[in-house]
Parts: C-alpha cells; structure tokens; sequence
C-alpha cells in the first residue's frame, strides 16, 4: 500500500466510495457527488495550506485507489480543538485487512516529521471497527463527547476521543 497526493482520477472511486452507505454507515449520510467533489477540494486546500492532510491510499499491487488515510484539521468546537486528527476511510472491499492501520502508523510517522505533537481521533461509538484501529495504532481513549455538527436526537451523537503524542 502507498500513501501519495491525490489524482485528478481518485475523484471517481471517491465519489463511489462514499456514497457506498456501507462505508458511511457510522456517519450522518452517504455523500452526494457535489459533497464528494467539495469535500476533495477541501482536501486540496489543506495540502496547500499545510503541507499535509488526508492522503490517497493506493495498492502498491494494482495502483486502485482504496480510500484515504491522513491528517485533518479538526474543523468544529470543542475542548480538543483547534487541533490535528489522524483519520481514515476505505471503500468496503478493503474492511478488516489491516490496510488502515498500517497506514495510520505511517502517518504518525509523517505527523512527526511535521512537527506535530499530538493527534486525535474520534468517531460515533457504533464505529467499533474504527476504535479498534485507534487502539491498534498506540492511541489513548481519552473520554467521549456528543458531537456538535449531529442533532441531539441522532444515534451517531456520542462519539469516542483517542490520543496519541507521536
């Protein structure tokens, strides 16, 4: 597996991947193209900004993109923020392989040579398969917080907060 910049042609498999509600089934909504296309955009800018961000993940074996793992701005409210999360998504041919922690690892690795001294990750606590990555990769469960983007009401609201000092 490799980690690289995006390519103008991952924007097709990233707009299938995440309106797969497989995939987004621990998140509000499968992602429209129009979200999809802005959400790369987003992705684009932190690269320019930052230097770093959420990288394309691709087999080494048959050059297929199969999702993202990376560093992300936290882009809400909360104790933890501002902040860097450490976050990942594969399309759903690619669960349970350990494709996303070896990548994580590799990212923290990368979070370093940026100079970052901490990373969080977080998601809804239905998302055992993502928690379980987190724990994989050496991080912390710090607590829990109701995410402030959900409605009081949705059952992705409580979400689990990791941490690692890389």
């Amino acid at each position: 597996m490799i980690l690289r910049p995006w390519r103008h042609e991952d924007l097709i498999p990233f707009i299938a991947m995440n309106s797969d509600a497989n995939v987004m089934k621990h998140f509000p909504s499968p992602l429209t193209q129009a979200e999809t296309e802005a959400f790369y955009s987003r992705i684009q800018d932190e690269f320019s900004r930052k230097g770093w961000g959420l990288y394309a993940v691709e087999l080494k074996a048959s050059g297929r993109f199969i999702g993202y793992v990376g560093l992300h701005e936290i882009g809400f409210e909360a104790a933890f923020a501002p902040g860097v999360e450490i976050g990942w998504r594969l399309a759903a041919d690619y669960h349970n392989q350990g494709y996303a922690t070896e990548a994580a690892k590799a990212v923290i690795e990368l979070a370093k040579s940026h100079g970052i001294e901490r990373l969080y990750s977080f998601t809804a606590k239905t998302n055992k398969p993502s928690e379980r990555v987190m724990q994989k990769i050496g991080m912390e469960k710090i607590g829990e917080f109701d995410h402030p983007s959900l409605p009081a009401d949705s059952p992705l609201l409580r979400h689990v907060l990791y941490r690692i000092d890389p």
